[in-house]
């Protein structure tokens, strides 16, 4: 078994990485456990503690279905020394995250996320959250889990359109902070689509380090940490635009990244070459590379409803190498029309 520290100080905890390695959880759980999943996740022969169900997609990171698990947890005589285990992909991490962070003020969490995105992103780092009407995880708090347990036999049986999505953020931390990692998955690319758990194994090693590094470094995104929503502000608005049934949370992170390097190369801060690197490796994972049929100035508008834009001004991250990015808030108006226009129509870059 692998283990990944993430160190917050007192607020330590440890990613556990390996095969069949979920009995570990009830050495965590010490009083009364209210278990968060979906009914396809077959908990009951798992573990022995309450459940509380949700129905599957996006849509279910409301404040009415936490209003259902807070309703289920005090059914369930939960107190400030429970637990809410979140098992199932992302989001169920983040909607069980944001009832354990306010219930009673904040009790204790696991995550135990099943789909390569939730593993290699949302289960770790304490961001936890539910969408509004007016977009993507606007209600939200940090809140630390005691322990994440990263089991990669749930990637033997995941659909494949999930790998694939998943995928868009493992490509991410390439980017952001690692090239070697990034040539890793050129590489291995055959190999990783194949499900090969030795070579998965490090794939979710290597994202959960880097996210770790990071979130120790800034936990509550106050400057570093936004190098981790590489690709996100044109994903946000994809999803919010398509009602967050067309695209993948991963799959729309894929075309964002795009939009970043182009927006970058636009700007003079990357090279062509490296944009087309980028691209290449996306496509070889099977993700779409644009958002061909959408309104671009329509996407363009919602970007200022995203949780990073500030005082009006949407702060982009952009690449400059592989490992290499950069925050910037000045990017003109007429560059982000052109790369959204591009994406919206037939996306390729020239």
């Amino acid at each position: 078994m692998i283990e990944v520290l993430v160190d917050l100080g007192a607020k330590n905890y440890k990613i556990f990485i390996g095969e069949n390695i979920l009995s570990g959880v009830e050495n965590f759980v010490t009083g009364k456990a209210l278990l968060v999943t979906q009914k396809n996740i077959p908990c009951e022969k798992i573990f022995p503690y309450e459940v509380a169900l949700i129905p599957d997609g996006e849509t279910s990171k409301s404040l009415q279905e936490a209003e259902k698990i807070f309703t289920r947890a005090i059914e369930c005589g939960l107190d400030r020394k429970s637990f809410v285990i979140a098992l199932g992909g992302g989001v169920v991490g983040d909607l069980a995250g944001f009832v354990a962070a306010t219930f009673m003020r904040g009790i204790n969490l696991i995550q135990i996320p099943t789909t390569l995105l939730a593993q290699v992103d949302s289960s770790v780092g304490g961001k936890t959250a539910v969408n509004h009407a007016l977009g993507k995880n606007l209600i939200g708090a940090f809140h630390q889990p005691r322990a994440v347990f990263i089991d990669l036999k749930f990637l033997e049986t995941l659909p494949e359109r999930e790998i694939k999505s998943g995928l868009g953020e493992v490509v991410k931390y390439g980017v952001i902070s690692d090239e070697k990692f990034f040539t890793y998955l050129e590489d291995n690319a055959e190999k990783i689509l194949q499900r090969d758990l030795k070579i998965l194994a490090h794939v979710v090693k290597r994202s959960c380090e880097i996210k770790a590094e990071v979130v120790a470094a800034d936990e509550k995104e106050s400057g570093l940490r936004r190098i981790l929503n590489f690709g996100h502000t044109m994903a946000h608005a994809i999803e919010e635009e398509t009602a967050y049934k067309k695209f993948r949370h991963g799959e729309a992170v894929a075309v964002g990244m795009i939009a970043a390097a182009q927006i970058s190369c636009e700007l003079g801060k990357t090279s062509s070459e490296k944009v087309l690197r980028l691209e290449r490796l996306i496509k070889r994972f099977g993700m779409v590379t644009n958002c061909a049929g959408l309104d671009a100035d329509k996407l363009y508008n919602v970007t200022f409803r995203d949780k990073k834009t500030v005082g009006g001004v949407v702060n982009w991250v952009l690449m400059k190498n592989f490992g290499e990015v950069e925050i910037c808030n000045d990017v003109p108006e007429a560059i982000v029309k052109k790369v959204f226009g591009r994406l919206c129509s037939i996306g390729n870059w020239e």
